[in-house]
């Protein structure tokens, strides 16, 4: 009879998201993805870092999801740092894994979804004898461009002089071609042995929850499932299940402008006519960008919305926006009615679905490619670091639904930056995405439309992403039974 009653109660799921906003949004939104789908969720965190999605996860209590947060007993006045959303994939977390492998002892889930970025977690999860399915961030194609390059080391080549010339990545579906300089700066050289790798998936068998969905990138579903090994479940775009205003308006962080005077801006511009910029939660450029970008903006003649994040000076530290921004600049567009800068947290999704937004400026961090996809948008590609050179090939060269500003050199979220754009490439990029009239960016904004269908589509029920979700339910119930 217990039998009967422990496979028919509901699966009990943990989620481990990392503490770098990156990481923590999209986790938190697929532990309510699948708390809709009755499984029972607990988001596993600390004190601190759990107020930022406190509010979602009482609403959807309030609604009757089985969704709770755990969060993990720490020493007296000790927290992980950078609850601002900025923590970079580095971060020691090592402090949680006591508590997490006690309270894995002590409830005992039918699984765990955990962040990569917890490098200690696979080991200690798995001494703990819960399954565990992990969670890096990140979509197929660059998955499978980054195993293939780990693999084969084409960029080590001998006829690949330098590091601007091109090599081919082999292997994979499409012909994506890469440089040394867009490479993470530990991964360009054989370094005779160095301890660091480009990132690969554990192994074969490694069974992995990714934020895409299948008619995005299928080929390279196929691909690391067939000729990688992986397991795969795709459940996004997770962004989609953030349907009421209030989740959209507070995911992350609060705004930084209230959300009311941004869409009462938009509200009076017409259809697909501003283009939104914005660089992500941890990117940060060098000081001597802004005027770049001002400049390009102004000269293309187009309405925007730019989202300033964080700036670094020559000696690494924090710079004020105010000093770099061209004098005059705010006062002029504020009284043309051309743009608003926003300085802080941006409500992005609540943005980005505004049928005046017509483009987007992104640094191909993943949730924001993702973000962009779902509304049908075409993107201008700005990689920075991570692996967002390889999603900008994946969104000019494969989906050929955006432009690139010309950006080349991979950096280091905390280095010393160099301004490498000039503002007529700005210029020149927001033309081709913005500028009706021009046959190519008519058929770019097509695709993108068609895209952002598939996208919703995805999500919904019967879809792939929401079958996905269903179809990992039923594999643990399966589990269960056996």
């Amino acid at each position: 009879m217990d039998h009967i009653s422990s496979s028919s109660s509901p699966i009990e799921i943990f989620f481990f998201p990392f503490v770098g906003g990156g990481h923590q949004i999209p986790m938190i939104d697929i532990a309510r993805i699948f708390a809709s789908h009755g499984a029972n969720s607990t988001i596993i965190t600390t004190p601190k870092h759990s107020l930022s999605f406190l509010n979602s996860i009482r609403r959807d209590q309030s609604s009757g999801r089985p969704i709770s947060i755990h969060t993990l007993e720490l020493p007296e006045n000790v927290d992980i740092a950078d609850t601002d959303m900025s923590a970079p994939g580095s971060t020691d977390t090592s402090m949680l894994q006591e508590p997490l492998v006690k309270l894995l002892i002590d409830r005992k889930p039918d699984c765990i979804v955990h962040d990569v970025f917890h490098r200690w977690s696979g080991e200690a999860i798995d001494g703990t004898g819960i399954s565990r399915i992990t969670f890096n961030g990140n979509g197929c194609f660059a998955r499978c461009v980054q195993e293939n390059i780990g693999r084969f080391k084409p960029h080590e080549n001998e006829k690949v002089e330098s590091d601007y010339e091109p090599f081919i990545v082999p292997g994979i579906p499409d012909r994506i071609e890469l440089t040394r300089s867009q490479l993470p700066s530990f991964a360009r050289h054989n370094n005779g042995g160095s301890h660091r790798k480009i990132h690969k998936p554990d192994n074969k068998n490694v069974k992995v929850i990714i934020n895409s969905f299948h008619e995005l990138e299928p080929a390279y579903v196929d691909y690391l499932q067939t000729e990688l090994g992986n397991k795969v479940w795709l459940v996004g775009p997770v962004s989609l299940y953030n349907r009421n205003v209030e989740d959209k308006a507070e995911r992350g962080q609060k705004t930084s402008v209230n959300e009311q005077i941004i869409l009462n801006w938009l509200d009076g511009k017409k259809s697909g006519s501003v283009l939104y910029l914005n660089f992500g939660s941890v990117a940060r450029m060098a000081p001597q960008q802004l005027p770049e970008i001002a400049a390009g903006l102004e000269a293309s003649g187009h309405q925007f919305i730019w989202v300033v994040g964080k700036f670094l000076d020559s000696s690494g530290s924090e710079e004020c926006v105010e000093q770099w921004l061209p004098d005059g600049l705010e006062h002029r567009i504020q009284a043309s009615g051309k743009g608003l800068i926003i300085k802080g947290w941006a409500p992005q999704l609540l943005i980005l679905e505004h049928k005046a937004i017509g483009g987007f400026v992104s640094h191909c961090g993943w949730n924001s490619t993702l973000e962009g996809v779902s509304f049908g948008l075409p993107m201008i590609t700005w990689p920075l670091g991570a692996e967002q050179f390889t999603n900008e090939k994946l969104i000019t060269d494969v989906l050929k639904i955006g432009v690139k500003v010309g950006s080349l050199e991979w950096q280091s979220w905390n280095t010393q930056k160099k301004a490498i754009v000039g503002r007529e490439k700005v210029e020149m990029a927001i033309r081709k995405v913005m500028d009706f009239g021009d046959e190519e960016g008519e058929e770019m904004r097509k695709r993108a439309r068609v895209l952002g269908l598939k996208a919703k589509k995805a999500v919904e029920e019967g879809g792939s992403s929401f079958v996905d979700v269903d179809n990992l339910i039923q594999e643990l119930k399966s589990r269960r039974r056996n």
